[in-house]
Protein backbone atom coordinates (compact mmCIF):
# COMPACT_ATOMS: atom_id res chain seq x y z
CA UNK A 1 0.00 0.00 0.00
CA UNK A 2 1.52 4.03 -1.09
CA UNK A 3 2.04 6.07 1.72
CA UNK A 4 1.33 9.73 1.24
CA UNK A 5 3.69 12.15 2.20
CA UNK A 6 3.29 15.30 3.49
CA UNK A 7 5.46 18.04 1.54
CA UNK A 8 6.11 21.06 2.87
CA UNK A 9 7.52 23.83 1.36
CA UNK A 10 7.50 24.26 -2.27
CA UNK A 11 5.82 27.08 -4.70
CA UNK A 12 3.46 29.21 -2.64
CA UNK A 13 -0.67 28.18 -3.26
CA UNK A 14 -2.94 31.09 -4.07
CA UNK A 15 -6.92 31.28 -4.53
CA UNK A 16 -7.90 33.27 -7.66
CA UNK A 17 -11.44 35.02 -7.80
CA UNK A 18 -12.57 36.14 -11.52
CA UNK A 19 -16.05 36.47 -13.51
CA UNK A 20 -16.17 37.42 -17.17
CA UNK A 21 -18.95 38.70 -19.15
CA UNK A 22 -19.82 40.70 -22.43
CA UNK A 23 -21.75 43.45 -22.12
CA UNK A 24 -21.89 46.27 -25.01
CA UNK A 25 -19.76 48.87 -25.03
CA UNK A 26 -21.26 52.14 -22.79
CA UNK A 27 -24.05 50.48 -21.51
CA UNK A 28 -22.36 49.24 -17.94
CA UNK A 29 -22.54 51.78 -15.52
CA UNK A 30 -21.77 49.77 -11.89
CA UNK A 31 -19.64 46.88 -11.02
CA UNK A 32 -20.19 45.38 -7.18
CA UNK A 33 -19.98 41.96 -5.92
CA UNK A 34 -21.01 39.96 -8.95
CA UNK A 35 -23.46 42.59 -9.94
CA UNK A 36 -23.54 45.10 -12.65
CA UNK A 37 -25.74 48.40 -13.01
CA UNK A 38 -26.38 49.15 -16.66
CA UNK A 39 -26.85 53.30 -17.76
CA UNK A 40 -30.63 52.13 -18.39
CA UNK A 41 -31.03 51.10 -15.00
CA UNK A 42 -31.12 47.63 -14.86
CA UNK A 43 -29.21 45.22 -13.01
CA UNK A 44 -27.68 41.91 -14.40
CA UNK A 45 -24.72 39.15 -12.79
CA UNK A 46 -21.45 37.98 -12.99
CA UNK A 47 -20.69 34.63 -11.90
CA UNK A 48 -17.50 34.44 -10.23
CA UNK A 49 -15.10 31.51 -10.91
CA UNK A 50 -12.70 30.14 -8.49
CA UNK A 51 -8.81 28.75 -9.32
CA UNK A 52 -6.32 27.70 -6.65
CA UNK A 53 -2.84 26.44 -7.13
CA UNK A 54 0.59 28.02 -7.63
CA UNK A 55 0.72 30.99 -9.75
CA UNK A 56 2.26 28.91 -12.74
CA UNK A 57 -1.31 26.23 -12.26
CA UNK A 58 -3.45 29.08 -12.46
CA UNK A 59 -2.30 31.26 -14.68
CA UNK A 60 -2.44 27.89 -17.42
CA UNK A 61 -6.35 27.34 -16.01
CA UNK A 62 -7.21 30.59 -16.37
CA UNK A 63 -5.43 31.15 -20.10
CA UNK A 64 -7.65 28.09 -20.89
CA UNK A 65 -10.87 29.46 -19.26
CA UNK A 66 -10.35 32.62 -21.18
CA UNK A 67 -9.64 30.70 -24.42
CA UNK A 68 -12.96 28.63 -24.26
CA UNK A 69 -14.85 31.68 -22.89
CA UNK A 70 -13.74 33.75 -26.37
CA UNK A 71 -14.64 29.96 -28.46
CA UNK A 72 -18.22 30.43 -26.72
CA UNK A 73 -19.11 33.96 -27.60
CA UNK A 74 -17.65 33.23 -31.29
CA UNK A 75 -21.04 32.80 -32.23
CA UNK A 76 -22.48 36.39 -31.41
CA UNK A 77 -19.32 37.80 -33.20
CA UNK A 78 -19.96 39.83 -36.10
CA UNK A 79 -19.36 38.59 -39.76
Amino acid sequence: MAKLKLVRGGAPRYTLVYGMRLFPAGEVSLLSAGRVGFTRGEEGRVTLHVIEGTRAQIEKQLLTSIDAFFDLHAKDAPG
